[in-house]
């Protein structure tokens, strides 16, 4: 007597026969394995972060130290809010033809003093949002705030007149008086309240439908609201030692044990 006719007009898959493809990884699916694991820092400032040595972002801005890993931020700012503000497709011209990828831009920040702006590509949408959040939370500053006229209550506007400047597009931050609001383009706009400003306001030039070169301008503007030197800044700080320096032994012992 002849066999049952298997699947596909007789034909088997040569290998695992009736197996199919419900047989082959299965077990795999579920929450991605980097996302369950514990952050185990590689960088000096990681270690120090995660044991404790260092107790907020305004000691790694007061030396300038740069951040590599994203987890440093999660730390000390775990209220920090994302918005993607822009996907686009970009093109490269290959042998084979045109391949297509993805750019997303990414701001993020808290509403209370903190922005970034992160920027990636990938072949997925969803690949190019997580990395560009990645990028932002890497490129956090701190927004300085001011006062326009007498110097009551919270700081609510820029401090002075800062301007930025990304391929055409020039944007210009002016202090307004409480109560105004935002007077700008909903790109700066979205970018101001997450640096926590409330009144303000802005002109722009140039090719300001760019999107990403509006939102990098609106960024390097914020940026430079820390750059200018106003009186109340003019205290002077004594120089004290470096994280690096302060827990060298610290360091030492935990690079010993990691190696081990």
């Amino acid at each position: 007597m002849a066999d049952a006719p298997r699947g596909r007009g007789g034909f088997g898959r040569g290998r695992g026969g009736d197996r199919g493809r419900g047989g082959r990884g299965r077990g795999r699916r579920g929450g991605r394995k980097d996302e369950e694991k514990e952050w185990q820092p590689v960088t000096k400032l990681g270690r120090l972060v995660k044991d404790g040595k260092i107790k907020s972002m305004e000691e790694i801005y007061l030396f300038s130290l740069p951040i590599k890993e994203y987890q440093v931020v999660d730390a000390f700012l775990p209220n920090l809010k994302d918005e993607v503000m822009k996907i686009m497709p970009v093109q490269k011209q290959t042998q084979a033809g045109q391949r297509t990828r993805f750019k997303a831009f990414v701001a993020i920040g808290d509403f209370d003093g903190h922005v970034g702006l992160g920027v990636k590509c990938a072949k997925e949408v969803a690949t190019a949002i997580r990395g560009a959040i990645i990028a932002a939370k890497l490129s956090v500053i701190p927004v300085r705030r001011g006062y326009w006229g007498s110097a009551l209550n919270e700081p609510h506007t820029v401090p002075n007149k800062v301007s930025g400047k990304a391929g055409s597009v020039m944007c210009r931050l002016i202090p307004a008086p409480r109560g105004t609001g935002l007077v700008a383009a909903p790109a700066s706009k979205r970018m101001l309240q997450l640096a926590g400003i409330q009144d303000c306001y802005t002109q722009s030039k140039g090719s300001t439908c760019t999107m990403g070169n509006f939102l990098k301008a609106s960024f390097s503007a914020i940026t430079k609201t820390y750059g200018f030197l106003t009186p109340d800044l003019w205290r002077e700080i004594p120089v004290s030692k470096t994280p690096y320096e302060e827990f060298s032994a610290h360091l030492h012992l935990t690079a010993k044990k990691s190696a081990v």
